[in-house]
């Protein structure tokens, strides 16, 4: 009977309260939020649902100008807006919950609420998550300049001593791990103001130490070529390649690509107009020559031993090498001399000119036992000489130019090498076999001329496919144009009619038989 009593107790205190609450209610808007209520320590009390959701709008708008710094390696950082990282309002419906609250439920639970508002208020969390995508956008366009290669320490050698660099330890910022970072951070850590993060960063530390490349003294290889008949844009193309190549340090598995350093074949990177092999011909292009700078490294390359993992020979023989002994690079077929450190320790490579002759030499350190020696010998296989010249006729050139292209023999050769310990020979093995085109000596004469006389001349000459007759037909015409030229009008004119007359002489005579 008690708790009967009790519980009619309070439904009385319910109803008396309920009516007190709907008198106040009526003097004010059906929307108004109760006393007490708040979201993130922002009173909501009597406020309307207009004025709730504009003060809390307000109020994610300052969070999303709040300024976040992401940190990378060194100190370094970059500061963007929360809104920059993709800073939404998840719940904007508690405006809503906050407006009906103490207005749903059976009598009790409402009286219940509506006491508890009294008594200790109420408060809602404003929710606030990011778009992943956004944070990603930021990370990749406003962060990958803090990626920074490492730089292995390197050697310099000069004045005949060597000295060590210093490496540099490299950072790559991880995209995927950073853009979790900060979506933890900002979803379980931040309080809406400043903050800060720290961007994941891969690092990558440099190859040697100055112990290690202190190391480097001894001479593994060395080779040397002579460009003394080269011209001067060819022999700058030459020295140009060796000063790229020059100074190069090389960690036990590396690979060096010899195209990669020297490249791009521009003026920009030093380079001049000069002859070169394209399809069996010779070619004025930017960076001719730089064939012989690979040429002279891979010899010094097969004296120290090391792996060549890639070589082409020329398309026609060299002089400046025996034949299988070149090594060609073409930026338009894809040819690259390419070979790897295959020592247990650092190499050096050191490039030099003078007196028109570049040298390589490889520095490293000496394993092999000092009665072991290596050279290499060039073996020709066959031959073939150019039987006879090849003339050829260019109209855009007037009678008198000629311009004559050496001839080169073909050649089939293979290279051996050739190892002996304390002098005696232990081993001969081939290394590579290498074909050269034949090309016969290309004379190309010039026949653009107003005379008919003339032009007949000359193409007859050209089809006798000698080259003598063909430069005594030049000298003739150039005699006759000369004494054209010293006559008189009338007697040009009487040379004129005395050709047609021999002329159609020579004619009737060929009808005649």
């Amino acid at each position: 009977m008690k708790k009967w009593k009790t519980w009619i107790m309070l439904l009385l205190l319910a109803s008396a309260v309920f009516a007190a609450d709907k008198r106040e209610a009526a003097a004010a808007p059906n929307d108004t939020i109760r006393q007490g209520v708040s979201a993130d320590g922002i009173d909501l009390s009597g406020m309307t649902q207009a004025q709730a959701q504009q003060t809390l709008t307000e109020y994610v708008e300052q969070s999303r100008n709040a300024p976040i710094t992401l940190y990378a390696a060194d100190g370094e950082s970059v500061t963007v807006s929360a809104g920059q990282l993709g800073l939404f309002w998840e719940n904007p419906d508690l405006v809503q919950q906050a407006a009906d609250l103490g207005e749903t439920g059976n009598i009790v639970a409402r009286y219940k609420v509506l006491q508890d508002l009294k008594h200790k208020g109420y408060s809602y969390e404003v929710k606030l998550d990011f778009d992943r995508s956004a944070i990603s956008g930021v990370v990749q366009e406003q962060c990958q300049r803090f990626n920074v290669e490492a730089v292995n320490a390197q050697l310099t050698r000069k004045n005949g001593v060597f000295e060590v660099t210093e490496g540099q330890t490299g950072y790559t910022v991880d995209v995927e791990a950073s853009v979790s970072a900060i979506y933890d951070y900002l979803t379980q850590q931040w309080d809406k103001t400043e903050g800060s993060v720290q961007l994941a960063m891969a690092v990558e530390e440099p190859k040697g130490t100055a112990e290690e490349l202190l190391q480097v003294k001894d001479v593994l290889g060395t080779f040397t070529t002579s460009y003394s008949t080269s011209g001067a844009d060819r022999s700058r193309n030459v020295e140009n390649g060796c000063r790229l190549i020059n100074g190069t340090t090389l960690y036990p598995g590396d690979t060096f690509s010899t195209y990669d350093t020297v490249k791009p074949f521009s003026s920009e990177n030093g380079y001049y107009l000069a002859g070169s092999y394209l399809n069996g011909k010779v070619v004025d292009s930017i960076g001719g020559g730089i064939c012989q700078v690979s040429t002279t490294l891979y010899n010094a390359v097969l004296l120290s031993e090391l792996e060549v993992s890639e070589r082409h020979n020329h398309s026609m023989i060299v002089n400046y090498v025996d034949p299988s002994a070149d090594a060609a690079i073409a930026e338009s077929s894809g040819k690259d001399f390419k070979f790897v450190n295959s020592t247990e320790y650092p190499i050096y490579i050191e490039g030099s000119t003078q007196n028109k002759k570049i040298t390589f030499t490889i520095y490293g350190v000496e394993t092999r036992d000092p009665g072991h020696s290596v050279s290499y010998v060039s073996e020709v296989l066959e031959k073939k000489v150019p039987e006879q010249d090849k003339i050829v006729a260019d109209a855009s050139q007037p009678i008198g130019f000629i311009h004559t292209t050496a001839a080169h023999i073909g050649y089939r050769a293979q290279l051996w090498k050739v190892v002996k310990e304390d002098g005696v020979e232990v081993s001969r093995e081939v290394i590579n076999t290498s074909s050269y085109q034949m090309s016969p000596k290309t004379v190309t004469v010039g026949t653009a001329t107003a005379d008919p006389n003339y032009s007949n001349l000359i193409q007859t000459a050209i089809a006798s496919n000698d080259t003598q007759t063909v430069k005594d037909t030049i000298a003739n015409i150039q005699a006759a144009q000369a004494m054209a030229q010293a006559m008189t009008p009338e007697q040009l004119a009487q040379l004129q009619a005395a050709q047609a007359a021999a002329q159609q002489a020579e004619q009737d005579a060929q009808a005649g038989n």
